[in-house]
């Protein structure tokens, strides 16, 4: 698989795996949610997955946009901690009155970017 192929798959499992939910956080139901590997993490405080699953039951407003650039970003932040890219950037973008798309960049130490653009993220969060 080429490192493109291997940074897509990389960024799609970390914005799409659910990552348990902080204990400020708010739910409708008393489930957290997340992955079981994170109660035992091979480096201390490595979580996987974003927390965008909590935006489920939200309208897209103005303020779901912004939690929905922090959770990508957070969830992301790992590809610069690992120096596997030397900068993220992630565009939220509301289209109409139902759709979210995220366009995450990539830069590379040599100064090559690569653009992985999510149509309709916010069907893909709410399962629809």
């Amino acid at each position: 698989m080429t490192r493109e192929g291997l940074l897509r798959r990389a960024v799609t499992i970390s914005l799409f795996t659910w990552r348990r939910a902080g204990p400020d956080d708010v739910l409708d139901d008393p489930d957290r949610k997340g992955w079981w590997g994170d109660s035992v993490p091979s480096v201390a405080g490595d979580k996987i997955g974003s927390r965008l699953w909590l935006l489920r039951r939200r309208k897209l407003v103005p303020d779901t946009l912004k939690d929905a650039k922090a959770y990508a970003e957070e969830a992301l932040a790992w590809l610069i901690d690992d120096q596997v890219v030397t900068a993220v950037t992630v565009t939220v973008e509301r289209q109409g009155n139902d759709r979210m798309n995220l366009l995450v960049v990539l830069t590379e130490e040599n100064g090559e970017t690569l653009e992985l653009a999510f149509a309709n993220t916010w069907s893909l969060i709410n399962a629809v």
